[in-house]
């Protein structure tokens, strides 16, 4: 059996989803403080990348196939009080749904100005450089 403890000091890995100007958020159905929308996210498995974690977790959550470009960095979320691990990721195809219907309640392309809307609080320096930069 797996300790809740060690679950819990597991990283979890965000791909930040750019194509067309517009970057992919989803909402979960169960917020974590002040977090609703947020980026398609989730706990770095054993013997597992962060990369490969982003890959598949936009996959599981958003029903859409990306592959990993680069790392934009890692920081405590002062929301969750979770490791974070933020991975720029290239759509490669798909049509964006809530994949994970237990989880995620909707996903939204979402332009610069509609970025700030869903999510009220400052994004992590380097991924909004990255979205500043890309979108």
């Amino acid at each position: 059996m797996k300790s809740p403890l060690v679950d819990d000091c597991r990283p979890v890995a965000a791909a930040v989803i750019v194509d067309d100007g517009r970057v992919l958020l989803v909402r979960r159905r169960v917020k974590e403080g002040r977090l609703s929308w947020q980026f398609p996210a989730g706990k770095v498995e054993p013997g597992e990348s962060a990369d490969g974690a982003a890959v598949r977790e936009a996959l599981e959550e958003a029903g859409v196939a990306v592959c990993a470009v680069r790392g934009l960095g890692q920081r405590v979320h002062r929301e969750s009080g979770r490791t974070m691990v933020y991975i720029a990721s290239h759509f490669v195809g798909g049509s964006a749904h809530a994949a994970d219907g237990e989880e995620i309640a909707e996903v939204a392309w979402c332009d610069r100005a509609a970025v700030a809307t869903y999510v009220p609080y400052p994004l992590y320096g380097p991924v909004q450089e990255y979205l500043d930069d890309n979108l």
